[in-house]
């Protein structure tokens, strides 16, 4: 199944509506929604497993999370964790966003999805967003598990024979191969996948070993390595152009726009961001604040984002950057790129 095309109309009517119509500086495009911070997995350089420690047992109600997802009002719902598919209720949770009819990407390590498949039928408002970090033994690595590489390819081929869309989601550490990454983004186009997502792990500060992470330059260095054009044919990459051009070294943003993805938890929205948990509200009005974001977005402001690339804070900020910049916006409608902003979690 391929991207459907009601989801570029919705998401760019939602975008005129919020920031022409409606004069919101500030707005969600995506819901980042963690019905748990449990996993199947322990990969060392997940930082939820570690920040979330003291209420790992906890999970959202069904009810909690659809009412986050009204409370953003976003046409896209990001389903991350924790490993989303061990909730007992995932099934429901999704088929009460679909039936507001939200986009739902469900991020996943593949581990169980199969079981999940038999609760949720295919639907042009759903899409597997499988984790991969490598082919093989690499990804193996980057998870901690052998054979979960073997189990998430198996998991993929079946659901897009199933008629699933399916998305990969690649996350970039240091030591990250970039021929064997090629071979990676290679396959999956192949075997049908929408496209491949990249970004840079961002250096949690809970997780103990820190040289797992690469500095902006050293992604930089590699992501040109990554994502040059010779190495990039027959690939379907479901990032932005400019986003990728970002990630090369090409562009560059004053600051992120992380406010456009706010993530809810069991503890409530994590205030700022995604990768930051400084604090945690109630209320999703608190995340859209000038006073907020006058402490976050760029090095300056906080030293904790100095390596921050992810595409929950840049991608999103290509799509408001071009919205100043005609060139850009045509590069963004040409690509179709406009409905893929900031739609995962690293």
């Amino acid at each position: 199944m391929a991207r459907p095309v009601e989801l570029a109309v919705r998401i760019g009517w939602y975008i005129v509506k919020n920031k022409y119509l409606r004069g919101r500086k500030r707005f969600p495009l995506v819901t980042m929604l963690e019905p748990l911070e449990a996993c199947n997995l322990a990969c060392e350089g997940c930082g939820r497993i570690r920040e979330y420690e003291n209420v790992i047992h906890r999970q959202l109600t069904v009810e909690e999370c659809l009412a986050a997802v009204e409370e953003s009002g976003a046409p896209i719902v990001s389903i991350a964790g924790g490993e989303p598919t061990i909730h007992p209720r995932i099934a429901d949770i999704v088929k009460g966003i679909i039936a507001r009819k939200r986009f739902v990407y469900m991020c996943t390590n593949a581990l169980v999805m199969t079981k999940v498949m038999k609760e949720i039928p295919p639907s042009k408002f759903f899409c597997w967003v499988i984790h991969l970090d490598g082919t093989g033994g690499n990804h193996d690595i980057a998870v901690s598990r052998k054979g979960v590489y073997q189990i998430a390819m198996r998991n993929a081929e079946k659901a897009i024979k199933a008629g699933y869309r399916v998305c990969s989601n690649t996350t970039l550490f240091k030591g990250s191969n970039p021929d064997d990454l090629h071979d990676l983004f290679k396959k999956c186009s192949d075997m049908g996948f929408e496209g491949c997502m990249v970004s840079p792990a961002y250096d949690y500060q809970a997780v103990p070993n820190q040289q797992l992470f690469l500095t902006r330059k050293q992604a930089i260095d590699v992501f040109k390595q990554v994502l040059s054009p010779d190495k990039r044919l027959g690939i379907k990459f479901y990032n932005n152009p400019l986003f990728l051009q970002f990630l090369r070294g090409e562009r560059s943003y004053p600051t992120c726009t992380a406010w456009s993805n706010p993530t809810y938890t069991i503890m409530g929205w994590r205030k700022p961001c995604y990768p930051l948990a400084d604090g945690h509200t109630q209320k999703l009005d608190d995340l859209m604040s000038k006073q907020l974001w006058d402490q976050y977005g760029n090095a300056e402001k906080d030293p904790r984002c100095a390596n921050c690339m992810m595409h929950c804070g840049f991608e999103s900020a290509t799509i408001f950057g071009a919205l100043q910049r005609p060139r850009d916006a045509f590069d963004l409608v040409r690509s179709g790129a406009i409905t893929k902003s900031g739609i995962t979690a690293a």
